[in-house]
Order: structure tokens, then C-alpha cells, then sequence
């Protein structure tokens, strides 16, 4: 059974980058064809889909995020990682990693999903 595991900081001061790394197991990001994607929900905006990295390692990004995300990978520690720069505190967020085979997650009940991270941007 697929297991994911968020981690990194809690805390990120506005026009820093936010980086976060999934840590896989029981599943390879490399193997199988699954989409490994970044998503993150807050009360007022609700869930969004952040983007995605292939097991080919090609990658895809939300249009409206896309100047300031960057994912990538490490199939040698089978993670993937979510860096997002200049960061305000509308960022503030629960990030999710989720492996499905869709790209764009539809909700929850969808794929499998690590239990979440909360970052906070704030100086």
C-alpha cells in the first residue's frame, strides 16, 4: 500500500520560497503510470491543485501558479519536491502530496494522499 509523507517548515516569511518534499513508500515515482501532484486547501478557497510531476518526469503546472512552481524529483530517495517562490501570505495553506492516475486530483476521494503539512507565511 502506497504511503506519502509530507514534510518541511511550518513557517515561511512572505517573498521567500516555500519548499516541501513527499516522501514515498510503497510505490516507485519512476515506475507505474501515476501523476505525483501537489495540491493545497484552505477555508476560503478550498482545495487547489497546485501541479504534478509524471513517473517519466515530466512535469505540469496550475496556469495560474506557474511563474512561481517548481517540481521535481529524486528517484534515488523516491521523493518528489514542491518549491513555490515569492510567497505572500495567501499562500498560507494545508499542502498535500497525492499520487492517482488523473492529473488534475479531483477531490479527496480521489488517489492516495499524505495526511497534510500546515505552512503558515507570515514575518
Amino acid at each position: 500500500q502506497v504511503q506519502l509523507q509530507e514534510s518541511g517548515p511550518g513557517l515561511v516569511k512572505p517573498s521567500q520560497t516555500l519548499s516541501l518534499t513527499c516522501t514515498v513508500s510503497g510505490d516507485s515515482i519512476a515506475a507505474n503510470y501515476y501523476y505525483w501532484s501537489w495540491l493545497r486547501q484552505t477555508p476560503v478557497k478550498g482545495l487547489e491543485w497546485l501541479g504534478a510531476i509524471s513517473s517519466t518526469g515530466s512535469t505540469y503546472y496550475s496556469p495560474s501558479l506557474k511563474s512561481r512552481t517548481s517540481i521535481s524529483r529524486d528517484t534515488s530517495k523516491n521523493q518528489f519536491t514542491l518549491a513555490l517562490s515569492s510567497v505572500t501570505p495567501a499562500d498560507t495553506a494545508v499542502y498535500y502530496c497525492v499520487r492517482d492516475s488523473r492529473l488534475v486530483v479531483p477531490g479527496k476521494e480521489f488517489g492516495s494522499w499524505g495526511q497534510g503539512t500546515q505552512v503558515t507565511v507570515s514575518s
